[in-house]
């Protein structure tokens, strides 16, 4: 949906056509700042037709500054949008402010750390990444959108609906690659599912060509596993909400992460979580209250962690109800909007504005 420059705040750039955890965040964040006043818009591929957008043409009427503005925010979220904004502002001399979020958790490169040093305002997703950066910033942690997310509300949404063997399920959703620890869920699975056999476990994502391998690697291992029938391939669902509402329990393995927003998705679904120590997901989930948090990359530990769960469900259904409290006090969506609004009014102001 194209957008009237001139009532444009925010730039929200995506420069990836494909579906990545930072596409997800600008998809979750979008509407809710727009709810909120923030007159936002987006620019790139890969995001809803009817997100309000601007296109490359729009650019000469960026040089006026928008109705009570000194200038518009372009928020990057990624090295090559960074460049864009840098471009805009430095040389074609647009009005622009430049704020970049960090979810990296490793030394930036120099070339990065020269973009860095160029924005006007930083924000790092969690401890972690903040602990990576050289520059003044602020740490927001990812909010999710609870109206979206959200517990079981019917039969639909039962595990029994599914049709599907088994009286319980355990899920692992995300791209299939070796980072997301896919491998690890998998193993864990063919260990423990033959003496438990009311679970089923799920594994959903899209496979990318240069991982086929992978993921075919992964059947084969299921099948001589004896176990297609309980470890289910799903391959990218056309709606993944309703599948975190049918299983008790989430399991998120990666080998490393930027923030990771499925555990998230599925502690506001109601679901306890084991996962892995990478992204900001030790600061997500904390353990023997909302599930499990185990060395990145440790099997044994991830199989043990899991093992007390599908052991006792009751178990799994008290910390879902623990994980759904602590989602909804402090990961809210609009408490990471009121987090950005923050950082926008104080470049634009000099101060966050009172209440």
């Amino acid at each position: 949906m194209r957008i009237d420059p001139a009532k444009v705040d925010v730039i929200a750039p995506n420069f990836k056509r494909r579906l990545s955890g930072v596409t997800s965040t600008i998809v979750q964040l979008v509407p809710v700042m727009q709810s909120r006043g923030i007159r936002i818009a987006t620019v790139g591929p890969g995001l809803p037709d009817d997100f309000p957008r601007l296109s490359w043409r729009d650019l000469p009427r960026l040089r006026r500054p928008p109705a009570g503005k000194p200038f518009r925010i372009w928020h990057a979220r990624r090295n090559t949008e960074m460049i864009g904004g840098i471009v805009l502002r430095d040389l074609l001399r647009l009005p622009l402010r430049l704020v970049f979020t960090s979810a990296a958790q490793r030394h930036h490169k120099p070339f990065t750390k020269w973009l860095i040093r160029r924005m006007d305002a930083v924000v790092a997703t969690s401890k972690r990444s903040a602990a990576f950066l050289e520059v003044p910033h602020v740490v927001i942690r990812h909010g999710i959108d609870l109206a979206r997310f959200h517990p079981p509300a019917g039969d639909a949404d039962s595990w029994a609906a599914t049709g599907l063997a088994g009286q319980y399920a355990i899920g692992c959703f995300g791209r299939l690659r070796h980072q997301k620890g896919t491998d690890l869920f998998v193993d864990a699975m063919i260990a423990l599912l033959p003496s438990f056999p009311q679970w089923t476990a799920i594994v959903s994502g899209r496979v990318t060509a240069e991982h086929a391998g992978y993921a075919e690697a992964l059947s084969r291992r299921i099948a001589d596993a004896g176990l297609a029938e309980r470890i289910l391939m799903l391959g990218e669902v056309d709606d993944i909400k309703p599948w975190y509402r049918r299983i008790s329990l989430y399991v998120a393995p990666s080998r490393n992460e930027g923030f990771g927003l499925t555990p998230l998705e599925a502690m506001a679904s109601g679901k306890a979580v084991v996962a892995s120590d990478a992204g900001a997901y030790a600061e997500i989930v904390e353990t023997g209250v909302t599930g499990a948090v185990v060395p990145a990359g440790d099997g044994m530990r991830l199989q043990e962690a899991i093992r007390g769960y599908i052991a006792d469900p009751s178990m799994a259904a008290r910390h879902g109800q623990a994980a759904l409290a602590a989602v909804r006090a402090t990961f809210p969506l609009d408490r990471e909007c009121t987090e950005l609004r923050s950082v926008y009014d104080t470049l634009w102001y000099g101060a966050s504005p009172a209440g």
